[in-house]
């Protein structure tokens, strides 16, 4: 008789795969610790004999108007109140994966960091909690870029952290968003202000502290065995998506090209986006890809750990969470 996994055996497999390969601690520290949090900030899963680790940087308090500029503020406030949403302002997750295939372990996207200068308390976790999950710093073969918006690369700028990297690191980022941020336009987005300053220093001083290690492709690249980065525009002139495929299974970390408000309402314009058209095609194109394909998705701005499949809903789309493994 074959015995098949339940959910609970295959995450805790799935848990000691993690503990074996890179020393993944979940046990409590007597006595408690600055380790232990209270709500979980890390998701471990399999991808076929790909590892998988979904990580919170915490969440990142922004006004909702960034969730949909081009609409009409009482078609957005409904939207909120139907989401059982605050109307003005909206707490985005911030997630980031860690993937360990081949041999590699590799970081897709590296949270805000922690700017002086910023004021986002709750945002800005990774460091600490790659730590706490037993992730060392060195063991990273490889960063992956979906792109340079300073919530994705900020983790790479706190003190300290450089140092501990591997001199042979490889960041791999789309050309086109290298490019773009040597001379960043701002006209099609619709950001509070203080924010184009923000993310062109935090630019600025990412490529300063890390030219040396990128590593730009075109159009897509092969990181490691079934773990694909793709440039598909859209948000940035070079955001990414990344696939991870491995025995029949796959898992799409789509960045930003996806919202919570970009399932039923694909065609709202966020603030970031520096192609709101392009963005909305693109937005489009890949939940369709994602329908059809019923494979998983993860987001940097859904709902933690943001694991779940998209369906087709008339003319629009709807997100369907995962159950979580015990």
């Amino acid at each position: 008789m074959t015995l098949h996994p339940t959910p609970l055996a295959r995450n805790t497999e799935t848990q000691r795969t993690w503990e074996t390969n890179i020393n993944f601690d979940v046990s409590p520290h007597p006595g408690g610790s600055e380790r232990d949090e209270l709500v979980p900030s890390r998701y471990a899963l399999k991808v076929g004999d790909i590892d998988v680790l979904v990580i919170s940087d915490g969440v990142l308090p922004l006004p909702t108007v960034m969730m949909g500029h081009n609409v009409d503020p009482a078609v957005r406030a409904a939207w909120m109140d139907g989401n059982f949403l605050n109307r003005d302002a909206f707490d985005w997750p911030l997630n980031v994966v860690v993937a360990r295939s081949g041999g590699r372990t590799i970081l897709i996207d590296a949270g805000l960091g922690l700017d002086p200068n910023l004021d986002l308390p709750r945002a800005g976790q990774l460091i600490k909690r790659l730590e706490a999950a037993g992730v060392d710093l060195a063991s990273v073969t490889d960063v992956v870029l979906t792109h340079m918006h300073m919530d994705h690369i900020g983790g790479l700028l706190v003190d300290g952290v450089k140092e501990r990297l591997r001199p042979d690191l490889r960041i791999h980022v789309a050309a086109a968003e290298v490019d773009f941020w040597e001379a960043p336009d701002f006209s099609h987005t619709a950001m509070p202000p203080g924010f184009p300053d923000a993310l062109r220093s935090t630019a600025k001083r990412f490529m300063d502290e890390y030219r040396g290690y990128l590593r730009p492709f075109e159009a897509e690249r092969e990181v490691a065995p079934g773990v694909v980065v793709r440039r598909v525009g859209g948000h940035t002139p070079g955001h990414s998506v990344v696939r991870l495929a491995s025995d029949g299974d796959g898992l799409t970390f789509a960045g930003d090209a996806v919202f919570a408000v970009g399932f039923d309402q694909p065609d709202w314009h966020n603030g970031f986006e520096h192609d709101p058209e392009e963005a909305a095609r693109v937005r489009v194109q890949l939940l369709r890809e994602l329908a059809a394909s019923r494979e998983q998705l993860v987001a940097t701005h859904l709902p933690f750990p943001s694991i779940g499949r998209v369906a087709v809903d008339g003319d629009a789309f709807r997100w369907v969470a995962a159950f979580w493994d015990y």
